[in-house]
């Protein structure tokens, strides 16, 4: 008992970067009687998941640009779906990146349609390679960059669903 009495007293030590101090983190703005943070999204390992998206998003549009810009008569159907893929990671990277049920839906949306685009486009690209002369973003299942594009949405939505707002939030 006397233990727990040591842990939730201050002492003049605590700072706002001490975990004992009340009006440190998420316990602390709700026990100050502070609204607690409606995105817990973009904390921790989903930082490291919305640079990931963000990265994506940015390769995946300059090369769909640079790939309609120059060869598009080549292979306009893979060139498209570039510059689809492109566009989805771009809104994955926003939603995330964003507070509020909006964008946990956005997000949701998003990874999913990524997740599916990976999984349709990868057996078209295996299947169908005639219509696939070049590869994409989301070809071979994302063989081109290490299968990333492949795992990217499974653990974004893992990361979702652990991160989804209460029913309690509006």
């Amino acid at each position: 008992m006397e233990e727990a009495e040591n842990v939730s007293a201050k002492s003049p030590q605590d700072g706002p970067g001490n975990p004992a101090a009340p009006d440190s983190g998420i316990a602390g703005k709700a026990a100050a009687g502070l609204p607690a943070p409606t995105n817990t999204r973009n904390t921790g390992p989903g930082r490291l998941l919305i640079a990931v998206y963000a990265i994506f998003a940015i390769s995946a549009t300059a090369r769909a640009g640079y790939q309609i810009l120059t060869k598009f008569n080549e292979a306009p159907l893979a060139y498209l779906l570039s510059a689809f893929a492109a566009v989805v990671y771009v809104v994955a990277t926003v939603s995330l990146a964003k507070p509020g049920r909006t964008a946990f839906k956005v997000s949701v949306v998003a990874v999913l349609v990524e997740l599916v685009g990976v999984l349709v486009v990868g057996a078209l690209s295996v299947f169908d390679s005639v219509n696939f002369p070049h590869e994409t973003v989301w070809s071979l299942f994302g063989r081109g960059y290490g299968f990333v594009p492949l795992l990217l949405p499974i653990l974004g939505l893992i990361w979702l669903y652990r991160r989804r707002p209460s029913s309690q939030q509006a």
